[in-house]
């Protein structure tokens, strides 16, 4: 797997002192459930994944990644890695592309925490939505294919793959404000009153729309893996999965067009072969049927706040000293900026 880009999150490193476990147990874990893989040659930690501890490990035969949660003071429902397993192992035979699966651990016997064992892809990862390094041609296609993944996802019948119990059908957004409202509260590191206000006005603004479908919960462009032909071959970090509500996961999906001023310029995305947040809309309506237009502020404001939730949540966890990143604090920083402008947007569409 390649990173691109050069991210300070990219690529892997020497297993954090505290995340180490005893290889001898994985070892007889893999011998079973992992036929064929041989002994362990090499264990590295991906330095990114700051919610769920991650590593690469390397075998006779097998490129493998191993995704654990992570050890101490964990918050309620967070790190929710049998969820991912569940859902990345419905999906190996959709049109949404995900590792293969191989097995899910839910003992702590072995390396101290429940974890899953999936495949390794080898391609690339960007972290940078403007693709600075790839040609316009390059950059419409890698935009159209996580486009049609997304489109893919929706319209994939829950029921069919086995996951009518992996959340409960309807009022997906309500249900969402109270969780992420819950989880800020609990790491709270300090006052940001725009918070408070979207934690006021939210649960009486959602709008009466309701549908339910898969939905990835955390669908960005480090999130996929894509293949020399610039499409995604692999989507990762299923954590926040669950069956929700679609518009409101591309909307989340679409964030960039908003906080990343040359997305914003839509003389720069016709130029650079991006497209513009509306056609990047249209392109998904084309596929689903969905009208996005009369909601899609309402989303926006809520996935903003979204957003800074989980960035709160990351900040709790280096409160708590069990962040599994030593950069994960600057992520926190956001954490101001994302509700000022959730709320922004409610005073300009809502007052």
């Amino acid at each position: 797997m390649k990173t691109v880009d050069g991210d300070i999150f990219s690529g892997t490193k020497a297993v954090d002192e505290k995340l180490k476990f005893d290889s001898l147990k994985l070892q007889a874990w893999i011998d079973e459930y992992v036929p064929g893989a041989g002994k362990i040659k090499t264990i590295e930690q991906f330095k990114g994944g700051q919610s769920n501890p991650t590593y690469k490990i390397v075998t006779e035969s097998k490129n493998l990644v191993l995704r654990r949660k992570p050890p101490g003071k964990l918050l309620p429902s967070a790190h929710a890695v049998d969820r991912e397993y569940k859902v990345m192992t419905a999906l190996q035979d959709t049109k949404v592309p995900v590792p293969k699966t191989y097995g899910l651990c839910e003992e702590d016997e072995v390396i101290g925490t429940p974890f899953f064992v999936m495949d390794f892809l080898d391609g690339n990862i960007y972290w940078d939505l403007l693709l600075d390094d790839k040609s316009p041609a390059e950059k419409s296609d890698i935009y159209a294919s996580k486009n049609n993944v997304i489109a893919q996802l929706h319209m994939v019948n829950y029921e069919s793959v086995g996951l009518s119990d992996y959340g409960k059908p309807g009022n997906y957004i309500a249900r969402q404000v109270s969780r992420w409202t819950k989880q800020y509260i609990a790491s709270e590191t300090q006052d940001i009153p725009a918070m408070n206000k979207l934690i006021d006005w939210l649960p009486s603004n959602i709008p009466d729309e309701d549908e339910t479908s898969i939905v990835h919960g955390d669908y960005r462009l480090d999130n996929m893996v894509f293949n020399t032909n610039n499409n995604v071959m692999g989507v990762l970090d299923w954590e926040l999965s669950t069956l929700g509500h679609p518009i409101a996961d591309f909307n989340y999906h679409c964030m960039g067009w908003r906080n990343i001023p040359q997305l914003v310029d839509e003389k720069f995305c016709k130029e650079n072969g991006i497209p513009t947040e509306k056609e990047y809309r249209d392109m998904y309506s084309k596929i689903t049927d969905k009208n996005l237009d009369e909601h899609w502020e309402f989303y926006t404001i809520f996935n903003f706040f979204k957003l800074a939730g989980i960035l709160q949540g990351i900040m709790g966890r280096v409160r708590d000293g069990t962040a599994a990143s030593k950069h994960a604090e600057d992520r926190g920083d956001q954490v101001i900026p994302l509700a000022e402008s959730a709320w922004d947007l409610v005073e300009k569409n809502y007052k």
